[in-house]
């Protein structure tokens, strides 16, 4: 089987063609970081407007890069939610109208369980059942995962997300949009212990997160100190030790909770090379692992699309003429495959 993923849920225009056999047969991700720098954030408007310019372009690169014709692909995966509702609406009536054009079945997929199973995308896999944390710029949330669509969700943020707190706290500091990698860059010339910032929701049972509380402590830190190059230094490292630390202490309880060791982690902060090391360190003490996707797998990408589309074409699910895009759709209502 082979499909074609289209990902535009937010300001990333990800395409890709996975095939069951052979894997990832090509893949592009435009980024919009450039669009939306100047306004230090992301402009839904701006974002659907570049997605209609970027996405048949980039389905064409793909293609081309494949050597494969439309007529050799089994299915086209789009992201029907959750997202920016335009720019959902942009990937879902062009992933349906080429998969009418083209005769084949449209499958929409959940954008989230796209990142829950890109570590699939690898070599290294894990079994089922594992706790999954997906944190991203606008999710962090600890799953439980039975199998594809057997989702129960332990925990999540009840503001922000860690990703955003990144994105928000470095915007204090000055730094360029997006802030997030900026900080994590800046944090590894900073001073260990200068600062301390608190570990929100750690003190307390269950498995929810804040980190609107640990912004706002960086905002007051920020506001009485002098903004030295090495003072914004150490307080990226506070920050981020502060938000490495809480995540894994959630983790470990998960796991602990659900008396498992096999960790995923997925989504945009799932790149940051302080989380993975602490969580390789946490699971390695608990006898078992974490998995994640390469890098450049964890922000959106089509190829995730894909591979998510695939299971589900698989298991008979695919879209009657109508698209519907679905901004706000809870992960554990999905049907198990």
């Amino acid at each position: 089987m082979r499909i074609l993923g289209i990902e535009t849920s937010c300001d990333e225009t990800g395409i890709a063609i996975y095939d069951e056999e052979k894997g990832i047969m090509s893949h592009r991700l435009y980024s919009q970081i450039k669009v939306h720098a100047d306004y230090g954030g992301v402009v839904p408007e701006l974002a659907s407007r570049d997605h209609v310019r970027k996405t048949i372009p980039l389905v064409k690169e793909v293609l081309a890069e494949a050597g494969i014709s439309p007529n050799e692909l089994d299915g086209v995966a789009y992201t029907a939610g959750p997202g920016l509702v335009g720019a959902l609406l942009v990937g879902c009536s062009i992933g349906r109208s080429l998969a009418y054009g083209w005769d084949l079945p449209a499958v929409p997929v959940h954008h989230m369980e796209g990142h829950l199973l890109a570590p699939m995308l690898e070599d290294d896999v894990p079994d089922f059942p594992f706790v999954a944390l997906l944190v991203s710029g606008g999710h962090t949330m600890l799953v439980r995962v039975d199998g594809i669509g057997k989702y129960e969700l332990l925990g999540e943020s009840v503001d922000d997300a860690a990703g955003e707190a990144f994105d928000k706290t470095a915007k204090l500091l000055g730094l360029d949009y997006p802030g997030g990698p900026v900080l994590a860059k800046m944090a590894q010339n900073g001073t260990p212990g200068r600062f301390k910032f608190p570990r929100p929701m750690t003190d307390r049972p269950g498995l929810d997160f804040s980190f609107s509380g640990l912004k706002t402590f960086a905002a007051n830190t920020i506001a009485k100190e002098e903004q030295t190059e090495q003072t914004k230094a150490d307080i990226a490292f506070a920050f981020q030790e502060a938000v490495v630390d809480t995540l894994a202490i959630k983790c470990k309880r998960a796991l602990t909770q659900c008396n498992l060791n096999r960790l995923v982690i997925a989504g945009g902060v799932s790149a940051n090379t302080s989380l993975r090391e602490k969580l390789d360190q946490m699971t390695a003490k608990l006898g078992g692992k974490v998995f994640y996707p390469r890098p450049e797998f964890c922000t959106d990408n089509g190829a995730m699309i894909a591979y998510a589309g695939m299971q589900r074409l698989k298991a008979g699910v695919f879209a009657d003429l109508t698209f519907k895009a679905t901004p706000r759709w809870p992960l554990d209502t999905l049907p198990s495959v």
